[in-house]
C-alpha cells in the first residue's frame, strides 16, 4: 500500500498517527477473513512494532476484533458501519441500480460503479448474473486505475491539474512499466474524445474485456465511473466498440440527467478542452 508522499508528511495539519491507523483498516480486503500483524505490516509498509501498537489501539476502540487462537484480527462491526454509512450516502449507487440491472440483462455483462481509492477504483455498486463467471468482483473490490476501463474513464474525467498529479503518482508506482501503462492511458483518452468511453481489452486481466464511462455531477462530488465487462470470448473488441460502449454511454448520461449532472454544454466544453493543443496524448505532457 502506497504511503503518504513527502508533501503530506511535512504538512503540519496532517495527523500521521491517524493516517497509519486508517491504513491498517484499509489493509483488510473483501473475503480476507483474518489478518495478522505481519500480514498487515506487509500490506501497509509499516514497521511491525508500529502495526502491533495500532492493532492494539484499534481493538480497544472497537474497530478490530482479536482472534487469539490464530494471533490475528478481523474487522469489527464498528469499522464495517463506517463503510455502510458511506454507501448509504452515495445516492448514485441507489439511483443507478435499476439502470445497471437493465444493462446487465441486455448485454450479459457485469455492470459496476466505483470511485477512486488512491491508485485503485473501489466498487460501491455491482450488478452481475451467472453469465459473467469470469468477472468475480463485488462491492468493496478494488481494481487498478491505470489498466482498467473504469479507472481510465475516471482519469479522463479529472480536471487537467488533478489528472497530471495522479499520472505522476502512477509513474512513480509503476516504474519501468510506466511507458507501456502510459500508452494505454493515452489511447483511452483518444477513445473518450472519439466515442465517449474507454476500452480495456485484456490489459488488466487477459480474459476480461470491458468499457468504462465517467459520471460527473454538479454537486462537487466524484467523478465516479461505470464499467460493463465480461469474459473476452463474450465481449469481443468489436462488440465493445460498436455495441457495449454506446449502451454504457447512454446509461450514464441518463443517470447524470436524473441526478442533475453535467449538461450538454459542459460536455462540449470538455471535448474542446481535450482537443486543445492537438493530440490528446499531450494531456500527459511532462509525465513521460
Amino acid at each position: 500500500m502506497k504511503r503518504p508522499g513527502k508533501k503530506v508528511a511535512t504538512d503540519r495539519s496532517f495527523v500521521v498517527a491517524l493516517s497509519r491507523g486508517l491504513d491498517v483498516l484499509r489493509a483488510f480486503r473483501p473475503n480476507d477473513g483474518l489478518l495478522g500483524n505481519q500480514e498487515i505490516a506487509a500490506r501497509t509498509n509499516l514497521p511491525k512494532p508500529t502495526v502491533s501498537r495500532l492493532t492494539y489501539t484499534l481493538t480497544r476502540l472497537g474497530y478490530l476484533t482479536p482472534v487469539p487462537r490464530f494471533e490475528k484480527y478481523q474487522l469489527a462491526p464498528s469499522a464495517m458501519s463506517l463503510g455502510y454509512a458511506a454507501l448509504a450516502n452515495l445516492g448514485v449507487r441507489h439511483l443507478s441500480e435499476a439502470y445497471r440491472e437493465e444493462l446487465m440483462r441486455e448485454t450479459g455483462g457485469a455492470v459496476a460503479v466505483g470511485g477512486r481509492d488512491r491508485l485503485s477504483m473501489i466498487y460501491f455498486g455491482q450488478s452481475r448474473n451467472g453469465l459473467t463467471l469470469g468477472v468475480q468482483l463485488d462491492v468493496g473490490s478494488r481494481i487498478p486505475i491505470a489498466t482498467t476501463a473504469m479507472g481510465r474513464a475516471y482519469i479522463w474525467a479529472l480536471p487537467s491539474d488533478e489528472r497530471a498529479s495522479l499520472l505522476r503518482e502512477l509513474r512513480e508506482h509503476y516504474g519501468s512499466r510506466w511507458p507501456l501503462i502510459r500508452d494505454g492511458i493515452e489511447r483511452s483518452g483518444e477513445t473518450v474524445e472519439q466515442f465517449g468511453f474507454t476500452i480495456s481489452a485484456g490489459e488488466w486481466q487477459d480474459d476480461v474485456h470491458a468499457v468504462g464511462v465517467a459520471l460527473k455531477l454538479n454537486d462537487g462530488t466524484g467523478p465516479y465511473a461505470f464499467n460493463c465487462g465480461a469474459p473476452a470470448f463474450r465481449f469481443t473488441e468489436d462488440r465493445l466498440r460498436d455495441d457495449i460502449g454506446p449502451r454504457l454511454v447512454a446509461m450514464v448520461r441518463n443517470i447524470e440527467a436524473a441526478l442533475g449532472g453535467t449538461t450538454t454544454q459542459s460536455k462540449k466544453a470538455e471535448s474542446k478542452k481535450l482537443k486543445a493543443g492537438g493530440k490528446v496524448a499531450r494531456m500527459v505532457e511532462g509525465i513521460r
